[in-house]
């Protein structure tokens, strides 16, 4: 049996928190991302990994060490790190004769290898060959997918998928104006992705919404897809089920309609009118007359006088 596999009995109150962190939640923490370098990258696989590492952090673990392996062959030593470091992501950069500056992007399902997609880089601009002021770290990033292949092709469906679960940050409640400021934009066309890295710059219009101006700050890549290794449909809609938990109970006797309001439905008793108290009024007040004859003809009793 592996060492990771084992189970592991706390002995401290630190190795207690440290298993709780990593035991299964209704609402998962922000998924990780490690950057692995094969043994034999250059340095423009080198120079890749660590700006996708500052775009990513703190959300990210880069392996400085290289790493001799393969894998389209062997994914273990993928699954140990996974383990080993509690990454559902990864991205792995190798380079050869035959896949000169190649990338490997791919996620995990209960540390198992579930999607790779195998990529090239054939252009790569810097973030310090672009002289400008960068965003924070830590930044949210919108985005942006063009291209009709992202929803025509499986395997370019499958890659967007896969760019979303790895750039998009941590789920938040709300969102100000004002931390609308990074922008990955996505481009497909002519069998080439396009990677390109904005900072959205608010300038002064002359009324509330001000003029939006994007300028660019880096990391620049142009990918062409090489090899993938997709997983099949029924474990790919395993990996989305969700927990019962999760799922909004239903209400009953409530309905929507076209443009979204809520109407609800009431039951209640049958009441009896009758009896149904209302505003005492001197005009709406019966006569002794009336009274009488109500309670049979039966006179009225005289007051007592004082």
């Amino acid at each position: 049996m592996d060492a990771l596999d084992r189970v592991v009995k706390p002995k401290t109150k630190r190795a207690k928190r440290f298993l709780e962190k990593r035991e299964p939640k209704l609402n998962e923490n922000t998924k990780n991302a490690m950057l692995i370098k094969g043994g034999n990258a250059n340095l423009t696989v080198t120079a890749v990994l660590k700006d996708i590492y500052a775009v990513k952090k703190p959300f990210a673990v880069l392996y400085k060490r290289k790493n001799i392996t393969r894998p389209f062959e062997d994914q273990t030593s993928l699954e140990f790190f996974s383990k080993k470091s509690d990454c559902s992501l990864f991205l792995f950069g190798s380079h050869n004769k035959k896949r000169p500056n190649n990338l490997i992007i791919g996620r995990m399902f209960d540390y198992h290898v579930l999607d790779m997609i195998e990529l090239g880089v054939e252009k790569f601009v810097s973030l310090k060959d672009i002289k400008n002021s960068k965003c924070p770290e830590g930044t949210k990033p919108m985005l942006i997918f063009a291209g009709d292949m992202f929803d025509v092709n499986e395997e370019y469906k499958r890659l967007k998928s896969l760019l979303i679960d790895f750039f998009r940050g941590p789920t938040v409640p709300s969102i100000r104006l004002a931390g609308l400021e990074y922008v990955l934009h996505f481009t497909a066309v002519d069998g080439k992705i396009y990677m390109r890295s904005y900072k959205v710059l608010l300038k002064k219009s002359g009324c509330k919404i001000p003029r939006i101006e994007l300028e660019e700050m880096g990391p620049s890549l142009d990918l062409v897809m090489r090899r993938t290794h997709l997983a099949s449909d029924d474990l790919f809609k395993l990996s989305l089920k969700q927990p019962k938990g999760l799922k909004p109970k239903k209400k009953k006797n409530i309905s929507h309609d076209a443009l979204g309001t809520t109407y609800g439905q009431i039951h209640m008793q049958k009441q009896d009118l009758s009896k149904l108290l209302t505003r005492k009024m001197k005009g709406l007040r019966k006569r002794p007359a009336e009274k009488s004859a109500e309670d049979g003809g039966a006179t009225p009793k005289k007051s007592k006088s004082a």
